[in-house]
Formats: C-alpha cells, sequence, structure tokens
C-alpha cells in the first residue's frame, strides 16, 4: 500500500466464494447486521427492566440502518479467490454506508445486504487507509434508514453499552452487553497510531467489525474496528471503535468530495525500531526503511531510492512514538519539508514538496 503498511486488524471472515456468498446471502434473508454497541446516558440507571426496556427499542430503531458488507475478493497470485465480511452503517438516505477498510479491501466486486435481507451492489467512494480504517460506499437509494450521528465526546466509562452482530455469520442479530470501558484510547496497529478509539469489553467477534456504536439516543458515536488480542498473555473484553470525533470530518468529504485529502510521498516503507537502529550501529531511535518508490512522485522527484532510511521529515524525528504514517498525517499538502536519510552509512537530506494522494 501506497505511504504504509497493511493494517492487521480484526479480520475479515473468509471462505471459498462458490461456497460462502450463497451460504452468507440466505443466512442473512431475516436481516444480518453487524456490532452495534449501546450505552445508557443515564448513568445512575443500573441495568433492570427499564435499562432494559430501553436497549431493546433502541435496537429494534438502530436494526434498519445496518448492514452486511460482503467481498468477493479479487484473486491473488497464489491465493485462491474467496469472499470476506463485516458489517457497514446507512449514514445517509442517499446510500452512502460507512464501514472499514480493511473489510472491503482488494474487492473484486462489493454487495451489501440490508436488515430486509435485500441486496444490493456496492461501489467503493474512497477510504483513508493506510492513516485509519474508514471507508464510505455507495449503494442504490430507495427504501433507506440513516442512523443518525452523536458525538463521541459524551461518552464516560462504565455507560451500559450492548452489541448486536454476527459471529462467524451463523448467528445474526446475537446481542451481548457491556460497559464503554475506556474513552480516547491510543493503540498502535501495522505501524500506525489510531488515535480516539473508544474501548469497550462488549463481546465482539470475527465478523463484527465495521458496525456503529449507538447511544441509547439512537445515535452512531463510534465504528468498531478491532479487539485487542495480545502478546504473550490472551486479552478477553478489550474491543475498540473509532470515534465520531474522527470519522465525521473524514465522512463528510468523501460525501462531499468523493475523497478526504491526505499528504503523500509516493512510497512504501517498512518501520525501523530503535533496536534495529542499534544493531546496525545507528544512532537513532526509529526510522522508515524506503522499500518503493512510485514514479513520478514527492519522493521519486527529490531523488529517495529504495533501501533509503528517513530519519527526520520536517521538523519530526521518526520513532516508536511518532512513526512514519503519523508523521505524514501532521504535514501539509502542497509544503515543502526536509527530509534527513541515511544512505550506504551516509547521513544525507533531500527536500520533499508533500502532495496530496
Amino acid at each position: 500500500m501506497e505511504d504504509g503498511p497493511s493494517r492487521r486488524l480484526l479480520p475479515p471472515l473468509t471462505w471459498l466464494a462458490s461456497i460462502a456468498l450463497v451460504a452468507v446471502i440466505a443466512g442473512f434473508a431475516s436481516g444480518g447486521v453487524i456490532a452495534l454497541l449501546l450505552r445508557s446516558n443515564d448513568s445512575d440507571s443500573p441495568i433492570g427492566p427499564v435499562a432494559e426496556d430501553r436497549i431493546a427499542a433502541v435496537t429494534a430503531a438502530a436494526l434498519p440502518s445496518v448492514v452486511t458488507v460482503i467481498n468477493e475478493l479479487a484473486p491473488q497470485p497464489g491465493t485462491p479467490s474467496g469472499v470476506a465480511g463485516g458489517a457497514g452503517v446507512i449514514i445517509d438516505e442517499r446510500g452512502f454506508v460507512l464501514t472499514n477498510e480493511h473489510i472491503v479491501r482488494n474487492s473484486a466486486r462489493l454487495i451489501v445486504v440490508l436488515n430486509s435481507g435485500e441486496t444490493r451492489s456496492a461501489t467503493l467512494v474512497s477510504h483513508d487507509a493506510p492513516f485509519t480504517d474508514l471507508a464510505v460506499l455507495r449503494i442504490a437509494s430507495g427504501g433507506l434508514k440513516a442512523l443518525p450521528i452523536g458525538r463521541s465526546d459524551g461518552l464516560a466509562r462504565g455507560q451500559t453499552v450492548i452489541a448486536i452482530g454476527s459471529p462467524d455469520f451463523d448467528y445474526g442479530n446475537t446481542v451481548t452487553a457491556g460497559v464503554v470501558s475506556g474513552t480516547e484510547r491510543r493503540k498502535r496497529l501495522a505501524g500506525v497510531w489510531l488515535d480516539d478509539l473508544i474501548q469497550t469489553d462488549a463481546a465482539i467477534n470475527s465478523g463484527n467489525s465495521g458496525g456503529p456504536l449507538v447511544t441509547l439516543d439512537g445515535e452512531a458515536v463510534g465504528i468498531v474496528t478491532f479487539r485487542d488480542v495480545g502478546g504473550d498473555d490472551d486479552l478477553v473484553g478489550i474491543s475498540f471503535a473509532q470515534s465520531s470525533r474522527v470519522f465525521v470530518p473524514i465522512l463528510r468529504s468523501m460525501i462531499d468530495r468523493g475523497q478526504f485529502p491526505r499528504p503523500y510521498f509516493g512510497i512504501d516503507h517498512s518501520d525501523v525500531d530503535a533496536r534495529t537502529m542499534a544493531a546496525d550501529g545507528l544512532p537513532f531511535s526509529g526510522g522508515a526503511r524506503v522499500e518503493r518508490v512510485y514514479a513520478g512522485g514527492p519522493a521519486d522527484a527529490a531523488g529517495l531510492r529504495p533501501g533509503d532510511v528517513l530519519l527526520r521529515v520536517g521538523r519530526y524525528e521518526l520513532s516508536s512514538e511518532l512513526p512514519f504514517i503519523n508523521t505524514l498525517a501532521l504535514l501539509r499538502i502542497s509544503e515543502r519539508v526536509p527530509v534527513q536519510f541515511l544512505r550506504d552509512g551516509r547521513l544525507l537530506e533531500a527536500s520533499v514538496e508533500v502532495k496530496a494522494r
């Protein structure tokens, strides 16, 4: 992927296309839906008959806005064709659907299954990877119900949440309950720090990503993205959603302009951490090794080559806390920035004019 590695997030489900596509559509004829999280604004009201009635009412109202996204994968060298899937949410009755980018990646054909079981062809409007895991699709309008968008900055820890999902696509409309475990979380995935995440302990499984977090006011405040599986120790009940504070400007730009402009260097890269730097005898805390330079791009024009290790971009020094993609997001389109890099053991500098991708 240009200007960043692929993202390792909550994996979409994948099967052989000849079997899975029929099974998925048939399994959702009664209304498939993914990851819907709800929380109560009445933080002093424990879960009881009143809260349960409210959750049930909001769930019923939100279900028509949540869809299943089916991705018929484009054939890849050495890999059989298949189908991946996840969820999405209708956010505009003209046919715009917000989902995760990793659900729709490498698609040959996209299909959206409405809660009613109706299927519609979908096209990718745009995506924001690798900066965030957001993408916008468009389907034919007519008979759609959009879910209102709310403010994620009003969430508090301990507020009740529920999840309505379809783990493994076999158990449509499964409901699980939990709480908002934390807000404004930061997590690094595939070399990119995702910011302003909502953490929840509501049960999230493969196939749940892409659905909305919804308050008991019936407003979407987040998009479910991934769960934390831990390192040596398994983690249970730690899942994250991208907040509306982050996704709203991206969403609006994609709907209004067809894209959300981001700075572009025109390279593929791999992150180099401090340990690797030390092993190579380099006195730096981090960097980005250039793996590919795209012809005609900003890096190409500046004379950068594969094998160069970027150390500073503009006034920012690359590190584990500020890797290349997060640094790139801080730059202004059309500005010219100095770049410090290593080539064959020599410390060199170049000037790169940042373009819009």
